[in-house]
């Protein structure tokens, strides 16, 4: 990345195609949850990059320009871990929308941010609060969301339905529907006692043995902790090459297939079928020709 002065960068238009813009602040995590998606073909492991400060954040994101329906996700690792979390959500431009996913781990930071800067029209909440059974308490939990909610947070809750877990997900999502929290469920993603789970549009994609060449085209602007740019959340989990940096004045979205050699050891999040912003079911992150 060459040296650049705040006034050089160029916008950065997002392409029509484009459903996300995952922005991984850090992988740092304050949980150790056994099915981390994150680890997913890996053993656990604190992906290691360096951390863009809140003002380069700013600078780079700033850049984006984006529908008004899409909205820039700060995600993780655990986003508020990240020192300039409060900065980097108070000095993005007015007109970027802000969705955040995290455990919640210290909500005294919202303390800090206004709740209008957090919500805009969406069928589902724009904080996004995960549930780990294994690491968690509920009535914790709980009592953090109200608190939130209270002070006018648009925010809910998600669980991940682990094969080990699904009473105690199906039984938190009962409680908080009875004190007026959202809660909805996600399915588990990966391996458990020899079973792949999840619905997959390209379900090959992640049997592993020997990787096969294709082309693929993602519909997600993936940015990790340093402002690399990658292809798919598989590249920023394995650090493999990336397209690009957000603070990198040549930079630019390039809605097109590129050479992959990894098919087959795709990370389950990118070729998941899911629904898309709109809640709209049969979507996934990238096309693949094979």
């Amino acid at each position: 990345m060459g040296q650049i002065k705040d006034a050089c960068l160029p916008q950065v238009k997002i392409s029509e195609s484009y459903n996300y813009i995952g922005t991984f602040l850090t992988f740092s995590c304050n949980l150790k949850c056994s099915y981390c998606i994150n680890n997913f073909e890996s053993q656990p492991r604190c992906v290691k990059y360096r951390h863009l400060s809140g003002k380069e954040w700013a600078l780079g994101l700033n850049r984006i320009v984006s529908k008004s329906d899409l909205p820039i996700t700060l995600q993780g690792g655990e986003p508020l871990l990240h020192k300039d979390f409060t900065y980097i959500v108070n000095n993005l431009s007015s007109g970027l929308k802000i969705d955040v996913l995290t455990n919640l781990c210290n909500k005294e930071i919202f303390n800090n941010i206004n709740p209008e800067r957090l919500k805009r029209k969406a069928p589902y909440a724009s904080i996004r609060v995960s549930y780990h059974p294994e690491q968690m308490n509920l009535e914790s939990l709980i009592e953090k969301i109200l608190w939130m909610q209270e002070k006018g947070f648009y925010i809910g809750i998600w669980g991940v339905m682990h094969p080990l877990q699904k009473v105690k997900i199906k039984q938190a999502q009962k409680l908080c529907k009875k004190v007026g929290i959202d809660f909805r469920t996600k399915e588990f993603l990966g391996e458990y006692n020899g079973k792949m789970y999840g619905h997959y549009r390209y379900p090959d994609a992640v049997l592993g043995g020997n990787h096969e060449q294709v082309l693929c085209k993602t519909t997600e602007l993936i940015i990790g902790p340093d402002g690399s740019v990658y292809r798919c959340t598989a590249d920023l989990y394995e650090q493999r090459k990336p397209i690009g940096h957000i603070l990198d004045a040549d930079f630019k979205i390039e809605d097109k297939f590129r050479p992959c050699d990894w098919f087959g050891h795709c990370n389950p999040c990118d070729i998941k079928t899911k629904t898309n912003r709109f809640q709209q079911f049969c979507y996934s992150s990238v096309e693949i020709k094979i």
